[in-house]
């Protein structure tokens, strides 16, 4: 029962919520938040697997949206929230239409909304395919550093498939201190591994640049193998191309025969999320009725739960957690806040109180209370304060 002495509480409570401002933030504005500052984005990266692992998060599945008459292509909905001292909420929403590629048009787009904790309102929409590939990128930069500890550390990089995900992980690579003797290029189009050379060439970071005619040549020469193909079912088939034990970024998921997991050490970003869609580890679990292939998550190396072997191949196959799109999404909105540069809707909510501005002003009356505008979060020139964890 609610009594008379609760109702100025509650009201205190409501009345102190604002609605917050709502941007728009570009592409390139995007790009120019995250320009050169790969070390700090792993480093956000790894603080929000810890936040992840200890609980701190919602990352329901992700949502397919698929088309009978377009079979091939999707649009998917990655809705998330981080608690601890990131607190916010949203969605990504990014489409896959593999058939724009044949017309020179990226295959991926998206956009991030993040919500805010308190109101739920949605404060800011994001270009998100920079998102989307900067933190698959310093995912897989994390995990190259974090599988590799307890072996040489691998001088030999090979990619196949050389789109997008490709160049940013090689840019995040580069970017965090890691420097090859060999690159290694494998792609079914002659015409993407000539461009992927030229992006090498063009880079810097050093190695010799090959440019090999089959995926076999490619995974035998190389002790970092990075997969970022669209293929849609395994490609990648004979365990014997694993004998040399290299560490695999597996971040397209799906080009590996569930013959070779089985034979790996496999460590996934989520247990539950890549169990599905017929990925690679879903396929080996379905193959043997059992998960025990699986040795963890990434978090799990991370905090010395799993060791990793140096003499078996180990695979990491991360299916995209939304958390991470949330947190690199609000590191680019602080980083523009900060800039002085966001570009505020004006009015693109248009009642900012229940009732509606007369019949919030009248009863504010009644109350023999100074009539009041509703209040707006103002977030020019200062940072809303997301940060990696030491």
């Amino acid at each position: 029962m609610t009594t008379a002495r609760s109702l100025p509480a509650a009201t205190a409570v409501t009345e102190s919520l604002s609605v917050p401002q709502f941007s728009v933030i570009s592409g390139a504005q995007v790009q120019a938040a995250l320009r050169g500052r790969e070390t700090q984005v792993m480093e956000l990266v790894e603080t929000i697997y810890r936040l992840h692992g200890d609980g701190e998060s919602v990352n329901p599945p992700s949502y397919f949206l698929r088309f009978p008459d377009r079979p091939s292509s999707r649009i998917i909905a990655l809705p998330a929230s981080i608690g601890g001292q990131v607190r916010v909420d949203g969605l990504k929403w990014i489409s896959s239409f593999p058939g724009n590629v044949a017309a020179g048009v990226p295959r991926a787009s998206a956009v991030l909304i993040l919500n805010d904790h308190d109101t739920g309102y949605p404060f800011a929409c994001l270009e998100s395919s920079i998102v989307s590939a900067t933190r698959t990128a310093a995912s897989a930069a994390l995990a190259a550093d974090r599988l590799s500890r307890g072996r040489p550390r691998p001088r030999r990089v090979g990619f196949l498939g050389v789109g997008l995900i490709a160049r940013y992980i090689h840019t995040f690579l580069n970017g965090t201190g890691w420097s090859f003797d060999e690159i290694g290029v494998h792609d079914l189009s002659a015409d993407s591994a000539a461009g992927f050379r030229g992006y090498l060439e063009q880079s810097g970071g050093g190695g010799d640049i090959t440019v090999y005619d089959t995926a076999e040549e490619l995974i035998r020469s190389s002790d970092l193998v990075v997969l970022a193909t669209v293929a849609a079912e395994p490609h990648v088939t004979d365990p014997s191309w694993f004998d040399h034990h290299p560490v695999v970024l597996h971040v397209s998921l799906r080009d590996l025969a569930p013959e070779i997991l089985l034979t790996a050490t496999n460590i996934v970003d989520d247990i539950e999320h890549c169990q599905k869609a017929n990925t690679s580890t879903h396929l080996a679990e379905q193959n043997t009725g059992s998960r025990d292939f699986l040795d963890g998550t990434l978090n799990d190396v991370i905090a010395g739960r799993v060791t990793v072997p140096a003499d078996r191949t180990v695979v990491f196959s991360p299916f995209g957690l939304g958390v991470l799109d949330l947190a690199v999404g609000k590191f680019v909105y602080d980083e523009i806040v900060r800039s002085g540069e966001l570009k505020v809707i004006d009015d693109f909510f248009h009642e900012r109180h229940r009732y509606g501005p007369t019949a919030s002003a009248n009863a504010l009356a009644e109350q023999g209370q100074p009539r009041q505008q509703p209040a707006v979060r103002r977030v020019r020139g200062r940072s809303t304060g997301l940060r990696p964890m030491r």
